[in-house]
């Protein structure tokens, strides 16, 4: 599978727990914080529910 570096742009203080929650799966937490993680259904399904707070690059 693809690599793919996540960026987080925007904050989740304020956003239903289940979000906050993927986004510390992601292992993200800060603003500007990135991951380059393996590009897999599990990872995309994460991506695809907290879309509107991160920016996905493929590498």
């Amino acid at each position: 599978m693809s690599k793919v570096k996540i960026t987080q742009v925007k904050s989740a203080i304020k956003r239903p727990e289940v979000q906050k929650r993927t986004i510390q799966a992601l292992g993200l937490g800060k603003i500007r914080k990135s991951v380059e993680v393996e590009l897999n259904p599990a990872i995309s399904g994460m991506i695809r529910a907290v879309n509107h707070l991160i920016v996905v690059e493929n590498i």
